[in-house]
């Protein structure tokens, strides 16, 4: 039989693991999260890696508009994938307007379905970064098919448009803009 003293400690224990238990079952509510999470970088890893996975034939290019560089990679019989620094086009371009940039050449020359595109772009903002990824496809695209050449000048998408901001001079309050004068 156990006597008061034994029964004191048992209880003593619940006590002192109760809050062991509360403690595990709150650490195992976030890893839900974390799963679901992990999922997701999986789906998006996995569409990178089947881009890059053909790395054996691709065609390199770099495309530019202002600040923004992007550094393109067309995968020669693809199945029509466009991944911008490690996403899908959709979740890293999320305007229609940076979107339509990014497909435009591929639409024209009706190579939407054929290519895989991967491509790392840095600098700028989006608009211009939407721009740079164009002007990077456009040239890979010549390198695959000179004789797409022809459509795409015509649409402007070959020109780099050179057009950057202008540095700010001394005594001046922006590149052009001179202090308000006073008369006292």
């Amino acid at each position: 039989m156990a006597t008061k003293k034994d029964e004191n400690q048992e209880d003593d224990k619940k006590v002192a693991d109760a809050p062991k238990a509360v403690a595990a079952k709150k650490k195992a509510a976030p890893k839900k999260k974390v799963a679901a999470k992990k999922e997701e970088k999986e789906d998006a890893s996995e569409a990178v890696e089947e881009v890059e996975m053909k790395k054996g034939s691709f065609i390199a290019t770099v495309g530019r508009r202002k600040t923004a560089i992007a550094r393109v990679r067309l995968v020669k019989n693809g199945t029509g994938k466009i991944v911008i620094n490690g996403r899908p086009m959709e979740k890293y371009f999320t305007t229609f307007e940076t979107r339509k940039y990014v497909n435009d050449p591929l639409i024209t020359t009706g190579q939407l379905e054929s290519v895989d595109v991967s491509v790392k772009v840095i600098g700028g903002g989006m608009h211009g970064q939407s721009q740079a990824v164009r002007h990077g496809i456009s040239r890979a695209l010549i390198e695959l098919n000179p004789t797409f050449r022809k459509t795409l000048k015509k649409l402007g998408f070959l020109s780099r448009d050179p057009r950057e901001k202008e540095r700010k001079k001394f005594g001046l309050k922006k590149a052009r803009r001179a202090p308000q004068w006073s008369k006292r």
